[in-house]
């Protein structure tokens, strides 16, 4: 009779242990699988922001590791964002450039992100746009791959063109606009000559190594 009682539960235990060992399997087949992907996926943005940085300031221009020597710093008014992120390049431990994550908080449809790049000697390497809302066909003009519009802004500095000429045609400046589309340039225009003024105030503090991560802020 216990005998019996004993036959008629093996099956069910039995079923319980192989559904406990397929769902232990199955929960860390997908705790392998994210943290494969998770790290994956932190390669490939790292891979794709060092590409960037390399296009605003040349691989054989500095020999730092540009995504590991970074700074945070504080300044929403110059800079559109409550944090951005610097990244500095060096040269056998001197100052090269720096790269700053630049946000336009005006675009025409949302904000803008930039990468904008400063040489140490006040000069632009480049501006690039790593994420926008604008419109298709007008305000994503400053797209690299939709136009050359954006190159306009290489080598040019807070006396090239003068400062009062950092605006867009349309309002007095020198910088074009898009045919159909004016705020978003205008906006652009603003926002890196804001981060040139920006790095001119703190350019010693900005390639100090010593900084704290979080203590850089605008003078003034």
């Amino acid at each position: 009779m216990e005998g019996s009682k004993v036959d008629k539960r093996l099956p069910i235990i039995m079923a319980a242990a192989i559904l406990g060992f397929f769902a232990i399997a199955g929960t860390s087949l997908v705790a392998f699988t994210h943290t494969a992907t998770k790290e994956r996926i932190a390669a490939n943005e790292r891979e794709t922001l060092l590409h960037t940085l390399h296009a605003l300031v040349p691989p054989e221009s500095v020999d730092n590791d540009m995504v590991v020597d970074t700074l945070e710093v504080a300044d929403p008014e110059q800079l559109g964002g409550a944090m951005t992120t610097v990244y500095r390049g060096r040269l056998q431990g001197e100052p090269v450039a720096t790269v700053l994550t630049t946000m336009v908080p005006n675009g025409y449809s949302g904000p803008i992100k930039l990468l904008v790049a400063v040489r140490y000697d006040g000069t632009l390497g480049g501006v690039r746009v790593i994420s926008h809302k604008e419109t298709p066909g007008l305000g994503d003009k400053m797209e690299e791959a939709r136009s050359d519009w954006i190159y306009i802004f290489n080598g040019k500095s807070l006396s090239n063109p003068s400062i009062e000429k950092w605006k867009v045609k349309r309002d007095g400046g020198v910088f074009d606009q898009f045919t159909g589309a004016t705020v978003t340039p205008r906006s652009i225009v603003a926002a890196v000559k804001k981060t040139l003024i920006y790095v001119k105030t703190n350019k010693d503090a900005l390639y100090d190594k010593q900084v704290a991560v979080d203590s850089v802020t605008a003078e003034g």
